[in-house]
């Protein structure tokens, strides 16, 4: 947007009162959809409202809680392996000349996944079968959407699985909700680590610094809080190199879908979205699974 690009170059006096006035001015627009919004959100515009931000917090903390953390940590690892074989199919076995590769070793280290792993994960994968990457559009109940990204050497087995469980769960295979999302480049680092705990407003101004349109956090049961610094596809490895200039260290940085549009869900409704998430998480072949959902208060 033209004004995000002047908003970059203002002296820094003028940042907090030109932001405060463009959100309250941004918050409450309409949206015309297939599904029933009382929001719009968008990753768009250095606008990230408290109210925006807590909704998205409470259903993270939902959606994150783990169950046993060995089977989670296992399950983590095996989808991490099955991407690194990909990425070395497509790109060789050199991350220096495989940025896809290198953003994956760079999420194997932040999770503390042994070195031995990951390099065998790269070793087998001339062995291994051709990979696939098919992304699934899926409606929820209560209309919140899912995008969930799938590698699969057999995309009969693959689409078979995710139908019979979405249509277990009250949801369906829907192409639309694809719609829901759109590609960016994220880059994410941790929220109190390499220099003090990041408020809201000293994250904005990092966004601004950097080049990224939007920053939000990310939030698990056990894992510390991290700040991620969304930005244009073309953008990402310059963002990346921005904030390692300033001190920081990136957990990771790839292209990931963040939502254009979102679903507010009530308590309960989160429960019954966060269950689907899990199981479809749970599957041999999804990697990672994207929604749309922020809790109403």
């Amino acid at each position: 947007m033209a004004w995000a690009a002047t908003l970059k170059h203002l002296p820094r006096r003028f940042w907090a009162p030109l932001r405060a006035s463009l959100q309250s001015v941004l918050l409450d627009c309409p949206v015309e959809s297939g599904f029933s919004y009382s929001r719009c959100q968008t990753v768009r515009g250095y606008r990230v409202s408290a109210r925006a931000l807590a909704g998205h917090n409470k259903w993270s903390k939902v959606k994150n809680i783990k169950g046993p953390k060995d089977t989670a940590r296992s399950l983590e690892f095996s989808k991490l392996g099955i991407m690194i074989r990909h990425a070395v199919k497509e790109g060789g076995p050199n991350p220096d000349m495989n940025s896809a590769l290198a953003s994956l070793l760079e999420v194997c280290r932040s999770k503390n996944m042994p070195k031995a792993t990951y390099e065998t994960a790269i070793k087998g994968a001339d062995k291994s079968k051709p990979l696939t990457i098919i992304n699934f559009g899926v409606r929820g109940p209560g209309g919140f959407a899912l995008l969930v990204e799938t590698c699969t050497d057999n995309y009969k087995r693959t689409n078979s699985d995710i139908r019979n469980l979405v249509n277990k769960n009250g949801g369906s295979l829907f192409e639309g909700a694809k719609n829901s999302f759109e590609q960016r480049g994220v880059v994410t680092i941790r929220k109190d680590s390499d220099r003090k705990n990041l408020g809201l407003e000293e994250a904005l101004e990092l966004a601004i610094e950097v080049g990224a349109e939007d920053v939000r956090e990310q939030i698990s049961e056990d894992d510390p809080v991290n700040l991620q610094f969304v930005c244009a596809v073309q953008s990402l490895r310059e963002v990346r190199e921005r904030l390692m200039s300033l001190g920081f260290t990136p957990l990771s940085s790839a292209l990931e879908f963040i939502p254009v549009r979102t679903v507010e869900l009530k308590s309960e409704e989160m429960d019954v979205a966060a269950h689907l998430v899990h199981l479809m998480e749970s599957l041999p072949d999804v990697v990672r699974v994207y929604d749309n959902v922020i809790a109403i208060d």
